[in-house]
């Protein structure tokens, strides 16, 4: 699987271990691209967020890893790229729901929020998790379609 990963000054210390992490666990073969940040230099969470949600959006990789300090920014910067479905997720459950029932393809986390030991126990439970179909192709279709109708020209946002 290649996956892109991404963070913000706050989120450096945290995606260095992830990376580190990626590398060394087995259970699925991950080839990253990282997106920066690589010093603790302050820089703005939306640059890296849409660098790594179109590195989704236009399958250059099948998943991403955004950190910031709260996963927030880079949750809601994520999901302004059409195409994307990121979720934010503090926990395991959360994280393998984020994939078996909303296809989610791109995970954020908070440093801030999360210790290390936690943050590797969800990309644990994210990272080999598939989209589990059933009745939540559905619902996922459905959140595809706002998605492609309010990102066309001819509709008006509310």
């Amino acid at each position: 699987m290649k996956l892109a990963i991404g963070c913000d000054e706050a989120g450096l210390d945290l995606k260095n271990i992830i990376v580190q992490y990626l590398k060394q666990q087995t259970a699925v073969p991950v080839e990253v691209a990282d997106y920066g940040v690589f010093t603790p230099d302050p820089v703005d969470y939306p640059d890296i967020a849409v660098q790594v949600a179109e590195a989704v959006a236009c399958e250059e990789v099948e998943r991403g890893i955004l950190i910031c300090g709260t996963g927030i920014g880079m949750c809601i910067t994520a999901n302004k790229v059409p195409g994307v479905r990121a979720a934010l997720c503090h926990d395991v459950y959360s994280a393998e729901r984020a994939r078996k029932s909303n296809d989610a393809q791109v995970l954020t986390m908070g440093a801030r929020v999360i210790g290390p030991e936690a943050a590797k126990k969800v990309v644990e439970a994210w990272l080999p998790a598939e989209f589990a179909g059933g009745g939540s192709t559905r619902k996922v279709a459905k959140m595809i379609e706002v998605d492609s109708r309010y990102r066309r020209q001819d509709v008006d946002v509310p």
